[in-house]
Formats: C-alpha cells, structure tokens, sequence
C-alpha cells in the first residue's frame, strides 16, 4: 500500500476547522482508493508567530522539502499587521520551493448560484494557469525623500540572481518605488505549462493576459514569449487580451475561455473574479505548484476570523484542494471521486452552507463529502 505523508499547516482563523474537513474527505478516500495518508502537523500561523517571533524557519522549510506536497488552510490575523504572515509564510514557501505555477480552476458546479445571468455550468469552465514567483511580486523597492539617494535591490531564484544599483536623482518631496521582474525561463515554464494542459485536456485555445500596451518592458516581453512557445503548438488556437479587457470578457463570454496563462499581478485580479462568477470564494480551490518539487494546495479565500470556531464556513474550496493535491501525487482516481462527491453534494442541495444559501455547519459539508465519496466509489 502506497503512503503518503502530507504536511499541514493549519493556519489561522477558520484554517483549522476547513483543513479538518478536507483531510476528513481525503481520509475517506483512502479507505477504499488502496492508499495511506500520514497527517504532520506544522503549526506555523499567526498564533505561534505571536508566541515565537517566528515566520518560517529555514530549518522547516528543509523539513518540509521532504514532502511532495503541502496541505494549508488559511493566514491572516488582525493582531498581526497586514502582509506579515502572507510574506512571512505563504510567499515565503511558493519562493523557496519554486512553486512558479498557481493553478486555478474556475467552474461553476451545478446548483452553485453565480452572479452572471442566464450562465450555466457548461458556459463556466476553464483553467487560469498563474505565473507564480515573479512580477511585481518579487517585492523589491524603496522610497526615496528630495535630493535622491542609492539603493541597492537583490533577487535570489532558483533559476537566476539580480541585482540592481539605483542612483536616484529627485526633486519631488518623496517617491516610493517597485521592481517587477519577469525573466524569459520563468516565462517560458508557465506558459508551456498552460500549452501542455490545454493539450491533455483537449483544450483548443490558450488565451495570454497582458498589458503590454502600457506597460511595454516587462508585458511586451511576455508576449513574445508566449508567440515563441505557441510555435511548439501549432493546432492549439492562441490570443491576447489586456487584463482590463478579459476582466469584461470573463463577464460577459465566460464559454469562451478555455486556458488562461498570466503573470503574476493580473492572475491574482482575474483569479478572484473568477472565484466570484463561480459561486464565490468558498468554492474555489488554488494549487501552487512545483512539478518537479514540493507543491502547496489551499483554498483562495482568506482567513475570516470573525467566524472562527464557529463551525459555519464553507469546506468545500478547502476540500477540492485536496483533490487536486491527490491528482498530482499521482492518486488521480482518488481526486476524480472527491470532486464528483462535491459536485453531487451541491447539486443535490440538502447540504450547504450559509454563503451558498444553506444553514449546514462546516462538519456536516465535510461528512456529507466524505460519505459520497464511499458512496460513490
């Protein structure tokens, strides 16, 4: 028998009680998919960086290259100020284990409500391939008062390093300033990426998001990546759309997109539009993931923890993640049988919670989940 022994970072707010759920569905898997689960729990969040002072040591994150996968709830806490534990942590793990693909599927599940009119399950179904460790989001910058100054940013990657000597001549009263950063070879694996999935799931068309009409450096730059790497694919239809453009598209013609590939900045923006027009955040799961390495998988949604220990938020986003971590440790029946579960629990609609309507708890979703998949198996 196969065992796989899974990390889990709980996190704060609801992160605990959702993380439950999803290792309760997983567990139930297991049982009848012919495959072990060990749980180690780390517990890194907000509650021991308060108690500690730390973030993310670089001794667990050596132990936690051991794995193949990571399993996290959520982070974020009001007595911690914004960002640190989001940069501390989360950040943190997506750079360090080269997590450089964020994979997010937008599908509106049958009885899932969504805000767009007269749309049906079949007219919301696509992937967002999101490029993961660059952009703006490599987080170096500054701020500079009147006269100027130098400054002096690095970047470590796996793939490269960078270092930039500012000489910084102003006489403006004050200027705060970022650096984003995309580099060819981290275009070009995430955009293969995307080519490869359309290809395996006989996807016909792969639509690249850019701004490169105002932001011509780093956004031009990718779109000649992306017109590179299409050669490879010469039967998969390619198109570009602004990122302000596909925001109104994915409104209006959600049917048309099949493959979304993005850097960094707009995936995170059109990511949660597409949590929203697909039933909200509660059903929409995220991987962040390193083919070769350590791939991390939660839920989008924060950490809300004002309904903390409540038993009241929805496990399902949480759960479907799981799934996905299942279908890239190689249990892809397992994944197959726990998103078919979700889908028939929300379509039958006995079980659901407040945000799609419901008044089940927490518990009861993941135990309605876990018995479909038996069920169903």
């Amino acid at each position: 028998m196969t065992k796989y022994k899974i990390p889990v970072i709980s996190g704060d707010g609801i992160g605990p009680e959702i993380i439950e759920e999803g290792k309760k569905v997983i567990d139930a898997a297991s049982e009848i998919g012919g495959f072990e689960v060990e749980w180690i729990s780390f517990p890194h969040g907000s509650d021991y960086y308060l108690e500690t002072g730390e973030l993310m040591s670089e001794d667990t994150l050596k132990e936690l290259g051991k794995y193949r996968a990571i399993y996290l709830g959520a982070l974020g806490d009001p007595r911690v100020k914004p960002g640190v534990v989001e940069l501390g942590i989360l950040l943190k793990l997506r750079f360090y284990f080269d997590q450089y693909i964020n994979l997010r599927p937008i599908q509106l599940l049958d009885g899932t409500w969504t805000p767009l009119k007269d749309k049906k399950p079949e007219d919301i179904d696509f992937t967002v391939v999101r490029e993961n460790t660059e952009d703006f989001y490599v987080g170096v910058g500054g701020r500079c008062k009147k006269g100027g100054g130098t400054d002096t940013l690095e970047i470590v990657r796996n793939m490269y390093s960078l270092k930039f000597g500012l000489d910084i001549q102003s006489d403006s009263e004050e200027i705060a300033y970022q650096i984003g950063v995309i580099s060819r070879e981290g275009a070009t694996r995430v955009i293969k990426y995307a080519f490869e999935l359309a290809k395996r799931k006989g996807k016909e068309r792969v639509t690249s998001v850019d701004k490169a009409n105002v932001l011509t450096h780093m956004y031009g730059f990718w779109r000649e990546v992306f017109e590179d790497v299409s050669k490879d694919y010469p039967d998969i239809e390619t198109e570009f759309n602004f990122v302000d453009a596909i925001c109104m598209w994915m409104v209006k013609n959600p049917e048309w997109f099949k493959v979304i590939v993005t850097p960094n900045m707009f995936g995170d923006i059109i990511t949660d539009l597409g949590a929203m027009i697909q039933g909200g955040l509660g059903v929409a799961p995220g991987g962040n993931i390193n083919p070769k390495g350590t791939s991390m998988f939660e839920p989008i949604h924060g950490s809300a923890p004002k309904y903390k220990g409540m038993d009241k938020a929805n496990p399902i986003a949480t759960i479907w993640a799981g799934a996905m971590m299942l279908d890239v440790l190689g249990e892809e029946k397992a994944s197959n049988y726990i998103e078919l579960a979700i889908r028939q629990v929300l379509k039958e609609g006995k079980v659901r919670t407040y945000d799609l309507g419901g008044s089940s708890k927490t518990s009861e979703v993941g135990n309605e989940i876990a018995k479909k998949v038996k069920t169903l198996w």
